[in-house]
């Protein structure tokens, strides 16, 4: 496995994590996305994990709102798992906003960053443990700062938030995101 594959494992499992904690009332909480309910947000993070999916070839899986969230989840998030094990799926190169890229490397930069922070927005919503893989907040810190402008554009991240002096890692990254913490 690598690098991208391990750290994407561990990020998934997290959201996992979260969404198994869920209460059957909690679907229609309100999240940090404020235009999203609990269940708009794990729909938008299953339709993400379809469209990255999609660029190995295919179309892109419509997501069942009303459907079973937690078992398209996991669907999803096993389909990338099994590329990543593929050397050859792993390794094709993609085309998209962010240009040529590797399949694993769009996993591990943008779905790893989208599943990651999501995955704080769904244990804010739903008062469940917040804390985050550390490596997995440096790298996505390390993904996200460079395009700060891009990520501001309508539908994207709010607008920052200075952090507290003393900050930690996972306070700034979630201010950068517009998340106040």
């Amino acid at each position: 496995m690598s690098e991208v594959s391990d750290r994407y494992a561990t990020i998934a499992r997290g959201f996992d994590t979260r969404l198994e904690g869920l209460a059957p009332d909690q679907w229609s909480e309100p999240t940090p996305c404020t235009d999203w309910t609990v269940r708009d947000l794990v729909a938008h993070v299953i339709d993400t994990h379809s469209r990255v999916f999609s660029t190995l070839g295919g179309k892109a899986a419509e997501v069942d709102k009303d459907g079973d969230l937690v078992a398209a989840f996991a669907n999803a998030r096993d389909c990338v798992l099994d590329a990543l094990g593929d050397p050859d799926r792993a390794g094709k190169t993609t085309s998209g906003v962010f240009g040529e890229q590797t399949f694993e490397s769009l996993v591990g930069r943008l779905l790893a960053s989208d599943t990651l922070i999501h995955t704080w927005d769904l244990a804010r919503a739903t008062n469940q443990d917040e804390r985050l893989d550390a490596v997995s907040v440096g790298e996505t810190t390390e993904f996200l700062s460079p395009i700060d402008e891009a990520i501001r554009r309508p539908g994207g991240f709010a607008a920052k938030i200075p952090p507290p002096d003393g900050a930690d890692d996972q306070t700034r990254l979630l201010n950068f995101c517009g998340r106040a913490t």
